[in-house]
């Protein structure tokens, strides 16, 4: 049965989940490399994921897919999380958190943009201009404020932070064809992706016990990032009445999300890059008018 009031409250604790996460990745990066945080956060988000099924009553779901959804799951699970995540947690172990965190929010946008020639979605005057204001936030943050040299603080770093909205976008364009279970879905992309992610760590760092501190943060990110927060805000939008309403939420946590940064990481805000997130949260905003505006002539016309 759907309730607004609890979508909204499953969609405010997704949105703190999702606050906290670039500073649980930063955290983690201090002590291992991407490879190695992104093998106990996949870990530690199989664990959750099959715990939270077989709570539910729905570990037999597991076993109970077509032999192409399990190739799928395979295929999936190489985006996401093994090509995915190892992109996105490059990009943070190379920029401060304040950064990567707002670079990678343009997601949403690339995902408006690639719909267009990949779901025949139409692209009209309004995302457009949602693009150049979201784009000119970028800009701002990555140049740290000298936009008119247009002076990288990384560029490497940038461009893993944009390379990761390309692949999530990607993920999802796919995952609209994806007739799986969500929640059996990704559970089975962690653990088919997990072999592969072990493998590369093997290959490349070998495996060593990690410090404590580390592995918490590690374990957190893959426990509540990649697990539980997909599953609550599931829930959310199964309960909401109004969907624009709880989708609103999520820009609560680019500024959250600063708030993090600068007491737990202590890391110093830059004007540039409030004034950049303000611009890109401004075109996410604009961006996400089109689907309001499209809710409420369906509600008026039923």
């Amino acid at each position: 049965m759907r309730n607004q009031k609890q979508a909204m409250l499953f969609g405010l604790a997704t949105v703190l989940l999702w606050s906290t996460v670039a500073t649980a990745f930063k955290l983690a990066l201090r002590e291992l490399s991407p490879v190695e945080m992104l093998l106990i956060a996949c870990v530690s988000s199989v664990l959750v994921i099959g715990a939270i099924l077989v709570i539910q009553g729905r570990w037999h779901l597991v076993f109970s897919l077509r032999r192409q959804q399990y190739l799928q799951s395979f295929g999936m699970g190489l985006i996401n999380p093994c090509l995915y995540y190892f992109v996105l947690f490059g990009a943070f172990d190379r920029l401060p958190a304040q950064e990567a965190q707002p670079l990678n929010y343009t997601w949403a946008l690339v995902l408006a943009f690639m719909s267009v020639p990949f779901l025949g979605q139409r692209l009209r005057k309004l995302d457009i201009i949602a693009g150049l204001v979201c784009y000119a936030g970028v800009v701002v943050i990555a140049t740290r404020g000298a936009v008119t040299s247009l002076s990288f603080s990384d560029p490497l770093g940038v461009a893993l932070a944009i390379g990761s909205t390309l692949i999530w976008a990607s993920y999802w364009i796919l995952a609209t064809r994806d007739t799986r279970d969500p929640v059996v879905g990704l559970f089975l992309n962690f653990l088919f992706g997990l072999p592969v992610i072990a493998l590369i760590c093997w290959l490349t760092e070998g495996f060593q016990a990690p410090p404590a501190g580390a592995l918490a943060a590690a374990v957190y990110v893959g426990a509540f990032e990649m697990g539980i927060a997909f599953v609550l805000w599931s829930y959310a939008m199964k309960k909401a009445e109004n969907t624009s309403r709880v989708s609103n939420l999520i820009f609560i946590s680019p500024f959250l999300s600063l708030v993090f940064i600068y007491f737990i990481l202590g890391e110093q805000i830059l004007p540039s890059t409030y004034v950049g997130l303000v611009l890109i949260v401004s075109g996410l905003w604009l961006q996400q008018k089109k689907v309001r505006n499209r809710e409420q002539a369906l509600a008026h016309g039923s």
